[in-house]
């Protein structure tokens, strides 16, 4: 049987369920943390606990790092060394590389004619005022994040300087986004292998402006209009992932797709549907194994 491992956090909730999918149909269990491996360029090798991963017949990325940062480039970089000599990954480090970054991501979204929530990228602090006096009121989101962490919101009026001021001392560019009414909730639109899977909600608790669990959002289900669909596949097709979501949000003026997602997640879809996502992607990886 296929030797699978699986690139993730210990005591990740979406990195242990992959896991143990992949261990209940292979007999197989490597979960293995980037922080913990020995890259020998040289060789071509790479070591996690003295195991030596070109020995494997594949690798599941489902997470590099706990937070999202600019090290995890870097990470998958030495993925991207060990993919580029044969070693099978899904999805291809590269693609992953391509969408972490938030504002490569949005470039290549907006090339293609996505629809997104009026955008502004800045390291200018009086253009960044203009913008927020613009828009009336937007959010200022890090370049590397995931589940709003880092994320606020500035309303034009008194204190909006001041409080760009304190943003950009964590973050020299600034990535501002026109705050937009999505009444309470937003979609993750979910794909494996570039076929729609299925399609949850985030619903806000009323008390925040954002719907992430970080923050105090649910879970539930959603069917979405076929509209929806359409335009979350075009905008995942551009990136070449495995598996992934696309967040969307549903506005007066039509759905606007805030982010394809580098991961994707598996508990919005466990917790509405009958959907097992984890053995799903499992079961599509040793389909793409067989077929080779």
């Amino acid at each position: 049987m296929a030797k699978i491992a699986v690139v993730g956090i210990s005591g990740g909730w979406s990195s242990e369920k992959l896991v143990e999918a992949v261990e209940a149909v292979t007999g197989h269990h490597l979960l293995v943390e980037m922080k913990n491996v020995r890259m020998d360029l040289d060789s071509g090798r790479a070591f996690f606990n003295g195991v030596d991963l070109t020995t494997l017949d594949a690798m599941i990325i489902k997470k590099v790092g706990a937070r999202y940062s600019p090290d995890l480039l870097d990470r998958l970089e030495l993925l991207r060394y060990l993919y580029e000599r044969g070693l099978k990954m899904f999805s291809s480090p590269l693609s992953i590389m391509n969408v972490l970054d938030r504002i490569s991501c949005t470039v290549t979204l907006k090339l293609a004619g996505i629809p997104m929530p009026e955008t502004t990228i800045t390291e200018d602090v009086d253009e960044a005022l203009r913008t927020v006096e613009a828009y009336e009121a937007a959010v200022f989101k890090p370049v590397f994040t995931s589940k709003a962490r880092g994320m606020c919101v500035v309303d034009a009026g008194a204190g909006a300087r001041e409080k760009i001021e304190a943003y950009k001392q964590e973050n020299p560019i600034m990535y501002i986004q026109k705050k937009i009414h999505h009444k309470g909730r937003d979609l993750g639109v979910t794909f494996l292998g570039g076929d729609y899977l299925n399609t949850y909600a985030r619903c806000n608790d009323g008390n925040s402006w954002n719907t992430t669990t970080a923050f105090g959002g649910k879970y539930r289900h959603y069917d979405p209009p076929a509209q929806v669909i359409a335009m979350a596949g075009k905008a995942q097709a551009l990136f070449d992932l495995d598996f992934t979501s696309v967040d969307v949000a549903e506005t007066d003026e039509g759905p606007l797709v805030f982010e394809v997602s580098a991961f994707g997640g598996f508990r919005g879809i466990r917790e509405t549907t009958s959907i097992d996502p984890a053995r799903r992607y499992v079961d599509y990886v040793l389909s793409k194994l067989k077929a080779v």
